[in-house]
């Protein structure tokens, strides 16, 4: 019995710390893109990879915001509705800039990874945007 309690014990203050320790959300969209701006062209096709999952992830999301927004029979379903078709567009603006990015030189890498981060940041801003609206 007590080292089962031990145990317990154990667990508890580990989950503690790693919950304490883990990354936010807000933390982690910004290290997202700061990671895709510290590469070099040397690491193009790792970089658009990880640009696909970031945009796979967010699409994710944009397709759970899209379920709550369904299921929803308030006022605030039409504004809802016109976040989700401005966050598409904004998607699709973002999804652009990562198809110029598997396609940069060396000469239009820096601009055009700076380029899709932006587009990714002001995505992601949006994504957050439409989120809380829909929670209050």
């Amino acid at each position: 019995m007590r080292r089962y309690v031990d145990l317990s014990a154990l667990a508890i203050g580990l989950c503690a710390i790693l919950t304490a320790t883990a990354p936010t959300a807000a933390q982690t969209s910004g290290s997202g893109t700061d990671k895709i701006t510290s590469s070099s062209v040397e690491k193009k096709n790792e970089t658009v990879a990880y640009g696909k999952k970031l945009m796979s992830d967010l699409d994710v999301k944009i397709k759970d915001l899209e379920g709550q927004i369904s299921r929803d029979t308030g006022a605030a379903k039409a504004d809802a509705q016109r976040q989700i078709k401005e966050l598409k567009v904004k998607r699709a603006e973002t999804s652009k800039k990562l198809d110029e990015l598997g396609r940069a030189t060396a000469q239009s890498w820096e601009s055009t990874k700076r380029g899709f981060a932006d587009s990714y940041k002001d995505l992601q801003q949006a994504y957050d945007k439409a989120a809380a609206s829909l929670k209050k």
